[in-house]
């Protein structure tokens, strides 16, 4: 792709100043009336053009002046036009005078005029044209990057939109709904009240499944009345297996957090670690807020799956909600890590309040 680039790059830069050289040799030649000369001098002058402009270009990709704010890169800019402007008439110099001297070449009175202003002019018309050249080629620039940063900025959105309906589809699990279903209906006629309490907590639970993406961050004491609906929905299936021990500090209720994020992990805990465990085990969830963060733990046994397996989805759009890029623990706005510890695995969430 980078070759691809350079070669179109080349073709362009070519087109433009092999333009320029013909315009300019044209009306040189209707002024003065000399071809020879003045080929010669808007030969020299485009070639020289060129060559400066694919400097300026590479010098400018290799150190980086794109990623500076327009101040910092218009003075780089324009530094740039003064020398290069400056090696163009020199070179040309170089060229004109042995070439009079020799008779090579014709010009009127078979001398070049170099007095002081003649010669600013001449500097001036390269400096312009270089000058144009270097506006168009940054502003081209700045546009290709802006349209790669806002298809980069759709691909994360879209990227995001992705992974929520991932997890929403993981939230409603058709095996959670059956056994929720199945106990209800035990439950029915062995005991009525569990069975209606069981209905209160299951439409609460699926109602957050459902609008948890029209909210943005929302307060942990919001997040843990939906975790309590959904063990206490657990708990009517899975009974003494599930044992859950809570130590959630009142400072901490206030925080926020990402929707689901508490109840991502709870349900990983739970389809990873309890369910998966001869006996059950304890499900262990704490909450505290140290020097201005929010720090989640989710402590479950590890059970007979590997470590880590099947908690992609889950801790994916965690991830996208933390802006936590791949291969990543942290972000400006948290972390997020797996560890196994014995014979436990321990789901740590630091959010930045």
């Amino acid at each position: 792709m980078q070759a691809t680039g350079d070669n179109a790059f080349w073709w362009r830069n070519a087109a433009v100043w092999l333009t320029y050289l013909a315009v300019s040799t044209m009306l040189g030649i209707g002024y003065v009336g000399q071809w020879s000369g003045m080929l010669l001098i808007s030969a020299s002058v485009g070639v020289g053009l060129f060559l400066v402009s694919a400097a300026i270009r590479f010098h400018a990709l290799r150190v980086g002046w794109l990623q500076h704010d327009a101040l910092a890169l218009g003075w780089r800019l324009l530094l740039a036009v003064v020398i290069g402007s400056t090696l163009v008439q020199v070179g040309t110099a170089l060229l004109l005078l042995p070439a009079l001297q020799l008779d090579w070449v014709r010009l009127p009175g078979q001398r070049a005029d170099y007095r002081p202003f003649a010669l600013f002019g001449y500097w001036l018309n390269s400096a312009v044209m270089l000058a144009a050249w270097c506006a168009l080629w940054a502003g081209r620039r700045a546009l290709l990057r802006a349209r790669d940063s806002e298809m980069a900025q759709l691909r994360a959105e879209a990227q995001r939109v992705t992974l929520e309906h991932q997890a929403l589809r993981a939230r409603l699990n058709p095996h959670f709904v059956f056994n929720a279903l199945n106990n209800l209906r035990a439950l029915i006629h062995e005991d009525p009240v569990r069975a209606r309490d069981m209905v209160t907590h299951l439409s609460g639970t699926l109602r957050h499944a459902l609008t948890h993406t029209d909210a943005g961050w929302v307060a942990l004491a919001e997040e843990w009345r939906v975790v309590q609906d959904y063990l206490a929905v657990e708990a009517i299936h899975y009974e003494a297996r599930l044992r859950v021990r809570v130590d959630i500090e009142t400072a901490a209720l206030a925080a926020r957090l990402p929707p689901m994020a508490l109840q991502l992990l709870v349900e990983n805990a739970i389809k990873h670690g309890i369910a998966v465990t001869c006996g059950g085990g304890d499900l262990q969830i704490a909450a505290r807020l140290v020097a201005g963060q929010l720090h989640l733990q989710v402590r479950n046994p590890v059970g007979t799956a590997p470590p880590g397996e099947g908690h992609g989805v889950g801790l994916a759009y965690l991830r996208a909600q933390l802006g936590i890029g791949d291969g990543q623990a942290t972000s400006a706005q948290g972390r997020l890590q797996l560890l196994r510890e014995g014979d436990a695995m321990l789901a740590q969430l630091e959010v930045r309040q």
